[in-house]
């Protein structure tokens, strides 16, 4: 089998990167779009109410843990399906019309997301050493700063959980195909647009959206490992 065509199609993917070519750049910023809309509506939720399961201690809070470090494996098709029949016109959150726009692949992505980082930002609190509140409370701090101290020395952990968070989204497929159907200049994202294209036989967009997906991706994980040898 020789190798020439896929030599090629790597050559013509790195002219069309290197060239700006105008559907690869809006496809690559649609991305990061709806990623970045995810994680901020994820963030919002999700980092108090880690925050909160970190910090308390209340009855059921390890069942609580439990719930949310199952979900974060949640199969994509079977959220996407839950969420595509709410938002579907006959569904209860149809007159919203969030089906087939990129609000409501955010949306979906945020939902899938959530878990990640209410599981990632309990655990960086739970983290920290008891001896640090205790102290805090020595010096006379109240709890909301006390509060503010623990989150403080655990935002490494937060930061972390946010980057991973994205790291999820940026490369989710299933949810975008079934809530934002791969529409063209609209919904099209780069996974949805690669496993598309490939399907037609287009390599050489699949690969050039590949390979940013790929050093996008790439570049989370190091962030993440190198966060994560901080002491």
């Amino acid at each position: 089998m020789s190798l020439e065509p896929i030599i090629d199609g790597f050559a013509q993917a790195l002219h069309l990167i290197l060239s700006g070519d105008p559907e690869l750049v809006d496809i690559t910023l649609r991305s990061f779009q709806v990623s970045f809309n995810a994680l901020l509506m994820a963030a919002i939720t999700g980092v108090p109410l880690g925050a909160l399961i970190g910090i308390k201690s209340f009855r059921g809070k390890r069942l609580v843990k439990t719930i949310f470090s199952t979900l974060i494996g949640t199969p994509t098709v079977a959220l996407g399906l839950i969420l595509y029949l709410f938002l579907s016109k006959s569904g209860p959150l149809g007159p919203l019309q969030l089906l087939y726009t990129i609000q409501g692949v955010s949306l979906g992505q945020a939902l899938l997301i959530l878990p990640i980082i209410v599981s990632f930002s309990a655990s960086a609190i739970e983290a920290q050493d008891k001896r640090l509140r205790d102290l805090a409370r020595t010096l006379g701090a109240s709890g909301f700063d006390t509060t503010l101290t623990i989150l403080q020395e655990s935002s490494n952990g937060i930061i972390l959980a946010l980057v991973a968070a994205f790291n999820r989204a940026f490369a989710e497929l299933g949810l975008a195909m079934m809530l934002g159907a791969n529409i063209r200049y609209v919904t099209r994202v780069l996974t949805t647009t690669i496993a598309l294209q490939s399907a037609m036989g287009e390599i050489t967009l699949s690969i050039a959206l590949s390979i940013i997906l790929i050093i996008v991706v790439f570049a989370l994980n190091i962030l993440v490992n190198t966060l994560r040898r901080e002491p």
